[in-house]
């Protein structure tokens, strides 16, 4: 049994395994970093905001030691800054054992009113930085032969809803993204999944949360009863970016407390 119990451990053992988190200075990806930092990973900030970032890393510093936490700043719009960005990460800090790609923007207003710059603006943050930063830190991971990517999702990756198809459509790509490089890295020793939020408690909701009509909503319509919290999606988040999840390629893990399952 005490065998046992070790080689469990291990498969869920992420001990100064370095983590890229973009967009992590606050939100999910910012809880995030404190569960990495706490299974004893060496996190990374992300922001684009450098006088942020710097706060966040203070404070992260605090509670876990200088050397254990590492932050970088750059633009997720610029493709020359995100390869500028990783190789700063490689020669700094490291090479990248995991990425999670957290970070995205919602735009709120019918189809039929959005501007191709919101569009394009919306797509560009939630999907093709994705891309490119995958892309980025892949060819490091495909040349060791080992790594993992975590993209997160959204229940959008799956559903509609009024007035935020851009963000919709973003989501949807970033599903058929995590696929696409699960089929051409599977085979090169990296494993790339998605986790799918559900509707999430955060600062970035609480207008949503004390909305009563929409509040009152998602309760009902949630098999749990009740919002999700960013402590759920660290879990998954975590399994997967762990040895414990090494047959897992290509999925989607809805974090939903059931919304996807019901009509």
């Amino acid at each position: 049994m005490g065998a046992e119990k070790t080689m469990i451990s291990k498969m869920f053992d992420l001990t100064d395994r370095r983590v890229l988190i973009t967009g992590s200075t606050r939100g999910i990806g910012r809880v995030l970093l404190g569960a990495f930092a706490d299974a004893g990973a060496l996190p990374i900030v992300h922001g684009r905001d450098a006088e942020r970032l710097e706060c966040e890393l203070e404070s992260l510093r605090e509670q876990y030691g200088a050397q254990r936490v590492a932050g970088i700043a750059f633009d997720l719009a610029d493709e020359q800054a995100i390869d500028d960005g990783i190789a700063r990460i490689d020669r700094e800090f490291g090479s990248i054992d995991i990425l999670v790609n957290n970070a995205g923007i919602q735009h709120r207003e019918p189809l039929l009113e959005v501007s191709s710059d919101d569009w394009d603006r919306v797509l560009r943050t939630n999907l093709t930085s994705a891309f490119l930063v995958g892309r980025a830190v892949a060819r490091g991971m495909v040349e060791r032969g080992r790594g993992k990517i975590v993209n997160i999702l959204s229940i959008q990756s799956e559903l509609a809803r009024v007035t935020i198809g851009p963000y919709t459509a973003s989501k949807g790509g970033l599903r058929n993204l995590t696929k696409a490089m699960a089929a051409e890295w599977a085979g090169r020793g990296l494993q790339v999944n998605g986790v799918a939020p559900g509707y999430i408690r955060t600062e970035l909701t609480q207008a949503l949360i004390d909305d009563e009509r929409f509040n009152t909503w998602v309760l009902e319509r949630t098999p749990a009863g009740r919002w999700g919290e960013p402590a759920d999606i660290a879990g998954a988040v975590c399994w997967l970016a762990s040895d414990a999840a090494a047959f897992v390629n290509g999925q989607t893990i809805f974090v939903d407390g059931g919304m996807t399952a019901v009509v």
